[in-house]
């Protein structure tokens, strides 16, 4: 693998040189680069050490600048203001740089492995057996599925985990009613597909639930069922089975739309932690991290507390002698880290969620699984909203069902995807096709492009809108760079560092340049909307570049073509990339 430094980084590091040849009494030294409109970089760093020095900043700037090394990177470099730094870079440096990024073979476009990855387990898609997937559980799958993909990419070794809900007192009763009322979940025709198996399920959890709440008898023998389950009695568990087998039809149906993949490996609900329980719950009480409490085992925090005042437990185990959902959390931490070996773990969990998994890490650093070589971070997320700013919910006040959601998006995009299908010559395959990806696209970037911890507005007419900051912006993007390349003729894309730089050609180089360093930083802060936003403004700089510099015009000399289409084919593998690591296809044709 090429991979190539960015231009920042070598020029931050010349600049670090100088620093410390010209002043060699402040040390070590940032020079605080940044971009700027005044110049491509301005560095701010001399300011605070004519403080420390006691020095005159415009003096030590200009000793600065002498001392930078002589070379093809800076191309003009002036002392502004009180000693800062405005630094253009050399036009022949920022095309020979991008011509490296464009000939690593492998399609990482000269992004670099980060040194200091590991191993992370990201939890994720967290699905219910035997209940429907709504709006809120897009969220962690879109999110965490994006992080996975962007952590791998910058080298990170991931186990995905999907902690279904597969466990718990509602499994006696829905077991109780297959013995009482055999072949129940057995579909009308046969059919085995997931809406099928999901109307199945729902068939079976009303008349459990009916028969539940009205029969007293049967809610005792559920109540039985439950133990049996928990005692591992065979038949029950083969039942139980069951129940898992056909929500997983409905589940990996659902990721299908959402064009993610889920493997089985990966699921590991509640249940795969059932046997760590008592030892969990033992070492807890033994190390004296969790004590006894009105007959349950609870932990207590000096900073947790109610509205009565009083400090508030994480209960681990029940009076009843029933474990709570902290039980299989801790199990589960005690599992990644010293069985998985994991030194990461990242939960994309709703933000309603937090206090909760604030109380499990720090039980979880009590009881020494995390300390300061393994860690545990939450990745919260806010709720989609509907346009009035509410929880999004249907006209009769239910929660959205997600499948439905993901159907509207297709067939509005579709709709979008069709009224340009002629222009552009598409087939019906090709529109069914886009629509698809546009309409999935369309509902993950809008997701993606909002920080994850903040509620968003779910407004598909806005998602699936060419203009603006939408998928379909992006998307359209990619699509008309391959139309340009398809009408080039024999001219081919060719990096020519002797030509000089119109001002969009430069300002679309500099920001293709900062692939690299975005990634690291989208993955060191698990900030995923930080990639959407340079890939919008990515597009963005296409769109100036458009407007300003022809590519295909025959007034421009051949060397002219060449580099500008070598411009736009980088920037679109370097869309084609993003998007891909945000989960979003790119249409070649749109």
């Amino acid at each position: 693998m090429a991979s190539v430094p960015s231009l920042a980084s070598t020029l931050q590091q010349q600049l670090a040189d100088a620093l410390t040849a010209a002043l060699p009494d402040a040390g070590t030294a940032d020079p605080l680069l940044r971009r700027s409109d005044r110049a491509d970089f301005q560095a701010n760093g001399i300011l605070a050490l004519a403080k420390k020095l006691k020095g005159n900043p415009r003096e030590l700037a200009g000793q600065v600048t002498a001392a930078l090394p002589a070379g093809e990177l800076i191309k003009d470099i002036e002392v502004s203001g009180p000693g800062f730094l405005n630094i253009t870079l050399a036009d022949r440096t920022i095309v020979e740089t991008l011509a490296a990024r464009a000939a690593d073979g492998e399609g990482r476009l000269g992004v670099p492995l980060r040194p200091e990855a590991g191993k992370t387990v990201v939890d994720y898609a967290q699905p219910n057996v035997a209940k429907e997937m709504h709006v809120g559980h897009l969220r962690s799958a879109v999110i965490g599925d994006a992080m996975v993909n962007i952590l791998e990419f910058t080298g990170e070794d991931v186990v995905r985990r999907h902690h279904i809900g597969d466990w718990g007192t509602q499994f006696g009763m829905l077991i109780q009613y297959l013995i009482e009322h055999p072949g129940a979940l057995k579909h009308e025709g046969g059919a085995t597909d997931g809406e099928a198996a999901m109307s199945t399920l729902n068939r079976v959890y009303k008349a459990s639930r009916a028969l539940f709440d009205s029969d007293e008898e049967f809610k005792a023998r559920s109540r039985d069922r439950v133990v049996a389950l928990q005692a591992g009695d065979p038949e029950t568990l083969e039942l139980w089975q069951g129940f898992v087998d056909e929500s997983k039809i409905y589940f990996h149906s659902v990721f299908d739309k959402l064009d993610m993949e889920v493997r089985d490996p990966d699921i590991v609900g509640e249940s795969g932690y059932n046997d760590m329980l008592e030892e969990t719950c033992r070492i807890l009480e033994e190390t004296g991290v969790a004590v006894r409490s009105e007959g349950a085992l609870c932990v207590f925090f000096d900073d947790v507390k109610g509205p009565d005042g009083n400090k508030v437990p994480l209960i681990v185990k029940k009076t009843n002698g029933g474990y709570g959902y902290a039980a299989t959390d801790l199990s589960a931490i005690r599992n990644r880290v010293q069985d998985l070996k994991a030194d990461t773990l990242v939960y994309v969990v709703d933000a309603r969620q937090s206090l909760h998994f604030k109380m499990v890490f720090e039980t979880a650093r009590r009881a020494g699984w995390l300390n300061e070589d393994v860690k545990a971070v939450q990745l919260a997320f806010g709720t989609v909203l509907g346009k009035d700013g509410k929880p999004f919910k249907t006209r009769e006040g239910e929660t959205v069902r997600l499948e439905d959601l993901l159907d509207e998006a297709v067939s509005r995009a579709t709709a979008v995807v069709r009224e340009k299908a002629e222009k552009v010559g598409l087939s019906e395959d090709e529109i069914v096709e886009n629509g698809r990806y546009v309409g999935v696209g369309a509902v993950k970037y809008a997701d993606l492009s909002t920080s994850a911890v903040r509620d968003y507005k779910f407004d598909l007419d806005q998602m699936v809108s060419l203009n603006g900051d939408t998928s379909v912006y992006l998307q359209y993007a990619y699509a008309r760079i391959q139309s340009i390349l398809r009408k080039a003729g024999d001219a081919v894309p060719a990096a020519h560092p002797e030509l000089e730089l119109a001002p969009a050609e430069r300002a679309l180089g500099l920001h293709l340049d900062q692939f690299g360093e975005v990634l690291a930083d989208v993955a060191a802060g698990y900030e995923p909307h930080k990639l959407a936003a340079y890939l919008y403004q990515l597009a963005s700089h296409l769109t100036t570049f458009y407007d300003q510099c022809q590519v295909l015009s025959a007034d421009n000399a051949p060397e002219v073509v060449e580099n500008r289409l070598f411009l736009v084919d980088l920037t679109a593998r370097t869309l084609h990339r993003g998007m891909a690591l945000l989960g979003i296809r790119t249409p070649e044709r749109l």
